[in-house]
């Protein structure tokens, strides 16, 4: 356990002198005088269990290698192509041309196919030993136990306060269960949690603090908000429990503390730069949205209502850069190769529209590939990046290929390129229409004329840059009803205002939005991996661990968004993959607060809300203010 970890009473490696495996520390100003001179101090400690990605296909893979030159291909169950290619050139020591990955359909990941399995690693030592492909899939049971897991973090929590409610300290040390080993990712979430704990506020002074421990558990990786959920727990379940002991609305103590929007880019404690953002106006139009009447029999006896607000920042597009590369096949078709890989998200659709709206020509002129090493390098798929990098990338080489289309039409066409414009299936000259060039003629017409060379097609590769990653955020509240005589929690409500920048595909974002909800919602009353007092795992199958049906997911979802694009692209997109596993979490432990609250419940208490959990809390609640009386 972490407390077993950090007491040293036993060592998971006998060859170190702890169990610290990583750890990050960050501090500004002077943190002790700004305790002693703050006119209160709230504290709180707080925990986020284990949980498990549950994609709906567990991980598989074949591998295979060309007897005629030693070629390796591993067809992978994986986010992307290109983090696997790389762990496999090290981890067996290959020649980077030898090796091609391929990621065909897959049914979902939420972060946990991102680093390569040890197994698929063992696939192609196999297959390259005996000369015969090697398939190994997993079952659900294997998936539970023996891929990465997420969160599994706590943290103590000191927030100092002025006589006006501005938070002018902060200290937090964030102690996170790494399991075993670590993979490549393994420090990323705590590292990731540590950094965003001054939330979206005003902060000048903070001390932060992380370390990771290695415990006897399966190790911890990237699980969809990857360290974001978690700093948004800690951060907005201590900004309530603040509220409280202030006696101010929590929605006020909020705004009150905000960064303002002449502030950005705005430079944090932890030493991340924020790159825009509209934070008031978000909280804003959360608090008008929250003042619609709830559908709910708030006077049943026996039933308690709660509300909670919670703000949430996002730091998206890690990697700095992404590539693509499109094409004006001979048949007129735009051909796009991404770096990025859908599994889920929608991706072919949402790049096809860059394509369109840069390029100029028909929807159903566009297709995507995406998927294989052997398309070029690329970075991948995680951490809300797609769209800010991978669309940015898109819209950089569809860019370039219109001005390629333009440059050889106008040698056939004897006009300037600038007086050339791209519209559905063919090239004119603007103003006189009759004067044309069609796509599918286009490249055999430049071949005729030695304008292009042998089997050449017209072709522009390139790569998207950014400065630094950058931040979505949103402000989410939640409406919650306990039935006191069971515990059982049902959440009645959500209201979701995300800012990801450029909305490329709003029905898509819309999609976004539901998936990670219902994820956070998952979390907040559902998901806990268990270990028994032996360290056996309790809960591996899905009979066990509670995923959530459609059944769950009953609840009215108030959905809207601001748009305030990055400044570090042209397109302007942030990223929203991720953005309701983040705030609802946060928004429904908060709810789950305000309405325990009502049956004298003040303490603290952590997900997931399960109702052998409520109810014992309210009845401990009760005996407590029993004995007190006598």
């Amino acid at each position: 356990t972490l407390d077993d970890a950090l007491s040293i009473r036993a060592l998971v490696h006998d060859d170190l002198r702890d169990n610290v495996l990583a750890s990050w520390r960050s501090e500004v100003g002077d943190v002790e005088a700004g305790l002693q001179s703050a006119h209160r101090v709230v504290e709180t400690e707080l925990t986020l269990p284990r949980l498990v990605a549950a994609p709906m296909e567990p991980r598989g893979c074949i591998a295979s290698v060309d007897s005629s030159n030693g070629r390796v291909t591993l067809y992978a169950s994986a986010q992307d192509p290109h983090r696997p290619k790389q762990q496999l050139i090290t981890s067996l020591g290959l020649d980077p041309d030898d090796v091609r990955v391929v990621v065909p359909a897959v049914g979902g990941a939420f972060g946990s196919k991102g680093a390569i399995p040890p197994e698929y690693v063992l696939a192609v030592l196999l297959a390259r030993r005996l000369g015969r492909p090697v398939k190994w899939i997993e079952d659900r049971s294997e998936n539970f136990v023996g891929a990465y897991q997420g969160r599994g973090m706590r943290a103590r929590v000191k927030m100092g306060f002025d006589s006006d409610a501005h938070l002018t300290v902060l200290t937090a040390r964030i102690e996170a269960d790494l399991g075993a080993y670590l993979y490549q990712s393994t420090p990323v979430p705590g590292v990731t949690a540590a950094t965003l704990m001054g939330g979206v506020y005003d902060l000048s002074t903070a001390r932060v603090e992380m370390v990771g421990l290695a415990t006897n558990r399966v190790p911890t990786g990237p699980y969809r908000g990857a360290g974001r959920p978690e700093a948004a727990y800690f951060v907005e379940r201590t900004l309530d429990v603040a509220a409280h002991a202030l006696e101010i609305d929590p929605v006020l103590l909020r705004r009150r503390n905000l960064i303002a929007e002449d502030k950005f880019p705005y430079r944090t404690v932890t030493g991340l730069t924020y790159d825009s953002g509209q934070y008031g106006r978000a909280l804003d139009q959360l608090e008008a949205r929250m003042e619609t009447p709830v559908a709910e029999e708030s006077d049943t006896q026996g039933v308690i209502l709660g509300r909670g607000f919670a703000m949430y920042i996002e730091r998206a597009a890690p990697g700095g850069w992404e590539s693509a590369a499109a094409t004006l096949d001979e048949d007129g078709t735009v051909i796009l190769r991404s770096g990025s890989s859908d599994h889920g998200q929608g991706h072919a659709t949402s790049l096809a529209q860059i394509v369109v709206s840069t390029l100029g020509v028909h929807f159903g002129r566009v297709r995507v590939d995406q998927g294989d090493s052997d398309y070029g390098d690329g970075v991948g798929t995680f951490g809300s990046r797609s769209m800010a990098l991978g669309g940015e990338a898109a819209r950089l080489a569809s860019e370039g290929l219109g001005d390629r289309i333009r440059e050889i039409c106008s040698s056939l066409l004897e006009a300037d390129a600038q007086d050339l414009s791209i519209e559905g299936d063919r090239v004119f000259v603007r103003g006189s229409a009759d004067v044309d060039i069609s796509l599918t003629e286009l490249t055999r017409l430049a071949r005729e004329r030695g304008l292009l060379a042998g089997s050449e097609c017209l072709s522009v590769a390139t790569r998207s840059k950014v400065a630094g990653p950058v931040f979505p955020y949103g402000a989410y509240g939640a409406v919650v009803s306990i039935d006191v005589a069971t515990g059982v929690v049902r959440v009645v409500k959500i209201v979701a205002v995300d800012d990801a920048g450029t909305l490329i595909n709003p029905l898509l974002t819309e999609g976004q939005v539901m998936g990670s909800t219902l994820q956070g919602v998952a979390s907040a009353l559902l998901e806990e991996v268990v270990l028994d007092e032996d360290g056996q795992p309790q809960t591996t199958s899905l009979m066990t661990y509670l995923v959530p049906s459609a059944a769950e997911a009953d609840y009215e979802l108030d959905s809207s968004f601001l748009t305030t694009p990055t400044p570090l692209t042209p397109l302007g997109a942030k990223g929203v993959g991720e953005s309701g596993t983040i705030g609802a979490l946060a928004a429904i432990a908060n709810a789950v607060a305000d309405a325990l609250s009502l049956v004298n419940v003040t303490e603290p208490l952590d997900p997931p809300y399960s109702p052998d959990r409520i109810w014992i809390t309210i009845e401990r609640s009760r005996d407590k203010t029993a004995g007190e009386d006598d």
